[in-house]
């Protein structure tokens, strides 16, 4: 097992879409953004790597279990699968990771909060699976996220639950029945520094109801970006020309709900009277986040999915990107770009100032 790597800081020239299969696609993501750009900030983080997962299932006889109790599953029997994967799920998450992971993983925890320059750490605790985000395949969303872990014994039970979680009833079924053998589809954890988040939400470098690669339509709202990618709020949503920084369609809907950290994770609150009619991004807010949607979408040389977060102290404004995958409806093939979209750019805070 000294072969093995365990954990990989995201700023690892191994934490590629190269190694998918040590780290899983949204680790990998992760990743490849570190250099996408110095003006595309990441939040620091490491990858419990696949080996970690493999090794600790080698070492409490987990991965034994788990074929022979899949084994005996009728697959057209609901009831009987989702038994299977509630066996599975408690027998991972009460299980105990041998102590050369478990310090590995405390190792990891201590330089995470020794960059971040603070024993109060708060992180996201993500799963990466291997076949996530493949164009033959569909898994993304299949396995668990927590948010606002706040110490050491929360993220090792996360991340435990993050592992487990790759043995929904919805998941061992679709494996299943897409031939994908669940020895083979492994899992990655992804701890990440929380973002204090004023405002966030997704952004799409291509528009998403036509394919116009000259557009950027992006949305927000107070808070987390929890509220916008589950759907329980109706987001505000702007589609931004990409060469002129001009607004062609906005809306900005009266918003209920946001999400915040607390103590116990996240919890949706009302939002204040004052500001659930207000754009939750400004104009100038608006010119970053499309100059930071280019710079990805450069880089990857496709149109992109994008996750991003503000974050406001004071005077103090930082922009994060969460994640990026490639975007699932639209492809670089497509020809549905706009035939004017090489006019003159004019003035990009004049442009989206006319139009908020």
């Amino acid at each position: 097992m000294t072969d093995q790597t365990c954990t990989l800081d995201f700023v690892s020239e191994k934490c590629t879409k190269a190694n998918i299969g040590l780290v899983g696609g949204k680790n990998a993501s992760l990743g490849e953004l570190m250099e996408a750009g110095d003006d595309v900030q990441v939040p620091p983080g490491f990858a419990v790597t696949t080996d970690f997962y493999e090794a600790f299932l080698e070492t409490q006889s987990l991965d034994e279990y788990i074929i022979d109790r899949i084994s005996e599953v009728d697959i057209d029997d609901d009831n009987a699968v989702v038994a299977a994967s509630r066996d599975i799920r408690e027998r991972i998450e009460n299980a105990s990771f041998p102590p050369f992971l478990a310090e590995e993983l405390k190792s990891s925890w201590e330089q995470l909060q020794a960059k971040t320059e603070g024993d109060d750490l708060k992180v996201a605790v993500r799963s990466s699976a291997t076949a996530e985000d493949l164009p033959d395949a569909s898994f993304a969303g299949q396995q668990d996220t927590y948010l606002n872990v706040t110490d050491f014994e929360a993220v090792v039970q996360r991340t435990k639950e993050c592992m487990a979680s790759l043995f929904t009833a919805r998941a061992i079924a679709y494996r299943e029945k897409h031939g994908f053998d669940h020895d083979e589809v492994l899992i990655s954890v992804g701890i990440q520094k929380m973002v204090e988040a004023r405002s966030s939400g997704v952004m799409f470098t291509v528009n998403p109801s036509n394919g116009d690669q000259s557009k950027v339509r992006i949305e927000s709202n107070w808070g987390l970006g929890e509220a916008v990618v589950s759907g329980i709020v109706t987001p505000d949503s702007f589609l931004v020309d990409k060469p002129v920084y001009k607004i062609v369609d906005r809306n900005v809907p009266d918003k209920d709900v946001m999400t915040i950290p607390t103590d116990a994770g996240t919890e949706e609150v009302e939002i204040a009277d004052d500001k659930r009619d207000v754009p939750s991004v400004t104009a100038d807010e608006l010119i970053k986040l499309t100059d930071l949607a280019k710079a990805i979408e450069q880089h990857y040389d496709e149109p992109q999915d994008i996750e991003w977060a503000i974050e406001e102290q004071g005077d103090t404004k930082q922009f994060f990107i969460l994640q990026s995958r490639p975007e699932t409806t639209w492809n670089k093939e497509d020809e549905q770009q706009s035939a004017d979209n090489k006019g003159d750019s004019g003035n990009p805070t004049d442009q989206i100032l006319d139009h908020l």
